[in-house]
């Protein structure tokens, strides 16, 4: 594919190339793929992934139960898409111009300033990640990822903060951890931290409620789609509180 040199710097593959070699390559599904891409797109939704499959941007497989499979093409093409749109503020077109001349193994003309095509090889890394969201961490492993002390930990177990099973931990309490150890410097405790527990058991309600018509079908392409709009939904709530947060700190800082 192709390599940003500008904005994020992302380097991306060429496709070509990504197809002759050798290896299993990382299969992802689309909540994975948006993990992989919102720290540099934090906009990058669900909708916007299906969108641009609709416009031929991309073409993920599917499963006989219509699952979609990214590779590592696909999530490169989605970043050289994302960061022209983002940086160079191109219509999707032009940006399809320049991807069916990499498809045919040409440099496209009149690309942006910064931007030029090369091999990158993320099969690895990309592997690294899928096998990242379904590891399970003993509480030594938590504590050497996230720095959390031993006295912290036990005090967000007791809050119910982090998910603790037959003695592991989920992939999401490193984030949690180093989250609260941070608030406690700044002499926030677990227990002041209960109202965004509570905050999260209910906008996940209000996901429940949303994706419930899609859930009840037994059909596999139902469950999908269910999971897609929980993962959109829930990325809209979780904007939504920021703004409504940073508008209270806006509001502090006004004459």
């Amino acid at each position: 594919m192709a390599s940003m040199n500008s904005g994020a710097g992302r380097r991306l593959v060429d496709v070509q190339s990504a197809g002759r070699r050798t290896g299993a390559a990382a299969v992802l599904n689309i909540g994975e793929v948006l993990a992989l891409l919102c720290a540099d797109f934090p906009s990058v939704t669900a909708s916007k992934i299906r969108f641009y499959e609709e416009k031929g941007l991309i073409t993920p497989q599917r499963t006989p139960a219509g699952y979609r499979q990214f590779r590592e093409s696909d999530v490169e093409r989605l970043r050289f898409v994302l960061g022209l749109q983002r940086d160079h503020y191109l219509p999707l077109k032009v940006i399809r111009e320049y991807l069916d001349a990499i498809d045919q193994g040409l440099t496209p003309a009149n690309l942006p300033p910064g931007v030029s095509v090369a091999p990158r090889m993320v099969s690895e890394e990309l592997a690294r990640e899928l096998k990242s969201k379904s590891r399970r961490l003993t509480v030594e492993q938590l504590r050497s990822e996230s720095g959390v002390s031993a006295e912290l930990l036990d005090t967000m177990m007791s809050y119910g903060l982090v998910d603790y099973r037959e003695g592991t931990f989920d992939d999401h309490a490193v984030r949690i951890a180093q989250a609260c150890t941070a608030l406690a410097a700044h002499g926030l405790e677990p227990r002041h931290l209960r109202p965004f527990q509570a905050a999260a058991e209910r906008e996940f309600g209000l996901v429940e409620r949303v994706v419930a018509p899609l859930s009840s079908r037994k059909d596999g392409t139902s469950a999908v789609r269910a999971a897609e709009a929980a993962r959109e939904v829930a990325e809209l709530c979780l904007s939504l509180h920021s703004s409504l947060v940073q508008a209270k700190i806006a509001a502090m800082e006004a004459p």
